[in-house]
């Protein structure tokens, strides 16, 4: 368990939050949701001891022990996989290491045999024996080799090393476990395993994440980081999303009788607690939300950007054509041979790990590379809008501000040169007062990618191609671009690692896997469900 009594944090003069006052118990998993920059990844190292509150204290009972994802990827370079790992439990380790020096000693004493005795008890007592095993499941379930077990931290690669600090994270049965983003970096199926392993954790979990479908598969609970506050509601993501959406309706709508309103809220809350769920915290959180009441219902001051695009025109029968694209990049062929047509309902993600094959793709097909082989042609009727993986040649060397970045783009009309049509829009995209004159070359990477996608939507475009247009963006603003390019009656081809943006979007799904192209008519979930597995198989078989 975990108690919060009236915390708060200061940064330099500025409130973070104030007046936190929660608990936390075990069985349970929080995630922690804000707007970037609310303080989430600082509420989390409060809890962990590696800050101190500038008021108010945390207490944790001094017999649990807490685990944490490190984010340090270069801490452990010295050591072994196998070591690293077992670092989660830093007293069996310690117990280990001690053990094992009495041993080596040459003069090894009654006293050596006596310390010995107790520290294989010890060992004992913690599993130590069934260490090694433990560490090779958890490896394994996060798709590495368990010959790695005895390879130095430093010769693995910055994914490799994510997954195994994720393991160190999970290793020992830990009472508390905090995790700062953790699917970050993760394929389908290590995902997929940790929600798995999560979900059967008796363990107080608290997780920081972006990934949507993460947050509604693990959490029992939603703690929000809003309005200088934190607060904690009972739910996964998408009921705090949708509950919270509902109190601002009824916020807005004051003249609609109010016994009709709390009947809308009562009958959605039974509508969430029938539903089944995989877990076996389950029967749980039904029994939390056939208690919850329309008070405890949240009501966020979150401002979510508007991300709508609208075609000028609509596409013909003939989109894309794709033949024979071949294209090797330093060294290593990442198309070979790829062939698809693009169909006018299709909205296609590129999905896998194949980053360089996907990125390559796109900017060959927006005539920023040349195939080695093959050809493309697009439809005459088609006009394309394109956002790049790297943005930066847009904002780099640019001297202008955010209105005269815009001017760039919009029409040759009268009413979009307007100044204050450029405001609306900047506004709409969360972009109000003098934020107008910021220098774009000082904007953050979530601003940026605002910023591309507005130039987007003054083209009119009938087919987007986007290149994982969710990175950088907090979760409202991931909101809206989902429900902007779910609304969007043109073709859309666009990569992500967004589990929820992909399964909501997208209604065909290709991975490129050595160079191959698989091609599937599905949804993301019929993929990843099997379809994946088996095209794969007759791929390389």
């Amino acid at each position: 368990m975990i108690l919060v009594n009236n915390v708060g944090m200061n940064f330099s003069g500025q409130q973070l939050f104030k007046h936190v006052d929660l608990k936390f118990t075990p069985g349970n998993c929080y995630g922690i949701i804000g707007a970037n920059g609310a303080g989430k990844s600082t509420f989390l190292r409060i809890l962990s001891g590696d800050l101190e509150p500038t008021t108010g204290e945390v207490i944790i009972p001094k017999e649990l022990r807490m685990s944490i994802l490190k984010q340090d990827h270069f801490q452990y370079d010295a050591y072994t996989v196998l070591d690293t790992v077992i670092m989660g439990n830093q007293h069996l380790y310690d117990v280990m290491k001690e053990k094992d020096a009495l041993y080596e000693k040459e003069d090894f004493s009654d006293e050596d045999g006596v310390r010995a005795s107790e520290l294989e008890a010890e060992f004992a007592d913690m599993d130590g024996w069934e260490a090694e095993s433990d560490v090779s499941r958890l490896i394994q379930g996060l798709g590495l080799d368990n010959d790695i077990l005895y390879s130095e931290m430093s010769t693995l690669t910055a994914k490799e090393k994510v997954k195994v600090l994720l393991a160190q994270a999970l290793f020992g049965k830990p009472d508390i476990i905090l995790l700062d983003e953790p699917t970050n970096h993760l394929d389908i199926k290590a995902i997929e395993w940790l929600e798995d392993f999560l979900l059967d954790c008796e363990a107080l979990t608290l997780v920081v994440s972006h990934d949507r479908h993460f947050l509604n598969t693990v959490c029992t609970n939603i703690v929000d980081v809003d309005y200088g506050q934190i607060k904690m509601y009972v739910g996964n993501y998408e009921f705090w999303y949708e509950s919270s959406q509902m109190v601002q309706r009824m916020i807005r709508d004051q003249n609609r009788k109010n016994a009709e309103k709390i009947k809308e809220l009562q009958d959605f809350i039974a509508r969430f607690s029938a539903n089944k769920s995989k877990s076996k915290q389950a029967t749980a959180r039904r029994k939390l939300l056939d208690k919850l009441t329309v008070e405890e219902m949240p009501c966020s001051s979150r401002r979510y950007p508007f991300v709508g695009f609208k075609m000028e025109r609509e596409c013909g029968k003939e989109i894309l054509y794709v033949e024979n694209l071949s294209k090797t990049v330093d060294g290593r062929k990442v198309l070979d041979n790829v062939s698809f047509r693009v169909n006018r309902d299709d909205k296609i993600a590129f999905v896998g790990e194949d980053e360089i094959a996907k990125t390559t793709l796109f900017k060959i097909l927006m005539g920023e590379m040349e195939p080695d082989e093959g050809t493309f042609k697009w439809g005459t009727t088609i006009t394309t809008s394109y956002f790049p993986l790297d943005n930066s040649a847009f904002f780099n060397d640019c001297d202008l501000n955010l209105l005269e970045w815009l001017a760039q783009y919009t029409a040759d009309n009268a009413e979009e040169n307007t100044e204050s049509f450029k405001r609306s829009f900047l506004g709409r995209m969360l972009f109000s007062g003098d934020d107008v004159f910021k220098p774009v070359k000082v904007l953050s990477g979530g601003e940026k990618v605002r910023c591309m996608l507005s130039r987007m939507m003054l083209f009119g475009s009938n087919v987007l191609v986007l290149d994982q247009p969710t990175n950088h963006l907090d979760l409202e603003s991931i909101t809206a671009v989902n429900n902007g390019l779910i609304d969007f009656k043109g073709v859309e081809l666009f990569s992500s690692h967004d589990h929820e943006f992909v399964q909501t979007i997208a209604n065909r799904i290709m991975e490129f896997v050595d160079g191959k192209l698989i091609d599937k008519m599905c949804t993301y979930d019929e993929y990843i469900a099997g379809e994946r597995d088996a095209m794969i198989a007759r791929l390389n078989g």
